[in-house]
């Protein structure tokens, strides 16, 4: 089975000399289609820039990082940016809705902007939001919205299309517990359908929506569990 996401020996280096931070070291990480991964680990441990690499929005030092077997060094920036459009969906805290577009045309934007035909774009559009439990309020617009409501619609711009690597960076740190496990829930259903999922967060409850936990301190993995006592063991065993 070729993996969804893969990290071979990632390391990201900012800044040289006295300056020098080592943001990830040598980071593996293999997440297969159907896999729920939790990141998690103190701020400055390395997460988003794990995520980061994960998506293509930044590049190692050294390793390599692959996408359903594609390494991404080696794609030029349109097949880079088009991997991106396509395959990979991004859903973060701030909810980065445009205020000027309903539910639906927020959705429907990026497969638009991939040329699918408006009309195409809004019957996926719609399929996406009826996934979330959205339908009735397609045509609302964001400020309108409650924030579960609104980070619903982010998950379904994530998902829409053929996604199938779904990267998430602390996405219920706006919300309430209910709303939170909500979301949660429906990244779940992402990965129970085929997809792929990595979620960043410091709680250990949201992390145990994950079939996998990954911790981070220093840059560095310093340990991956799918232990049956749940990450919240993870947690007390790196503290040691």
């Amino acid at each position: 089975m070729t993996p969804t996401l893969e990290l071979r020996g990632a390391t990201r280096v900012h800044g040289s000399g006295h300056v020098k931070v080592d943001a990830l070291v040598e980071a593996n990480l293999r997440v297969d289609p159907g896999s729920f991964v939790a990141v998690m680990g103190p701020s400055g441990s390395g997460k988003t820039t794990l995520l980061a690499l994960a998506g293509g929005l930044d590049r190692p030092t050294s390793g390599e990082v692959l996408v359903e077997g594609a390494s991404l060094a080696q794609l030029t920036v349109g097949q880079l940016a088009s991997l991106r459009r396509r395959r990979i969906g991004y859903v973060f805290q701030q909810f980065n809705l445009i205020e000027g577009l309903t539910a639906v045309e927020n959705v429907s934007i990026p497969l638009e902007l991939d040329g699918l035909a408006r009309r195409d774009a809004t019957v996926a559009a719609l399929a996406a939001l009826e996934l979330m439990e959205l339908s009735d309020l397609a045509n609302r617009f964001p400020d309108e919205l409650s924030g579960g409501e609104q980070q619903r619609v982010a998950i379904a711009r994530a998902v829409i299309g053929d996604r199938v690597l779904l990267l998430a960076d602390e996405p219920t740190g706006a919300l309430d517990t209910v709303t939170g496990e909500s979301v949660l829930r429906l990244m779940r259903t992402h990965c129970e359908r085929g997809g792929a999922g990595v979620l960043v967060t410091h709680d250990a409850r949201l992390a145990a929506w994950a079939d996998r936990v990954v911790f981070l301190r220093d840059g560095r993995i310093i340990d991956q569990t799918n232990s049956p006592e749940g990450p919240e063991a993870l947690l007390d065993q790196a503290a040691k």
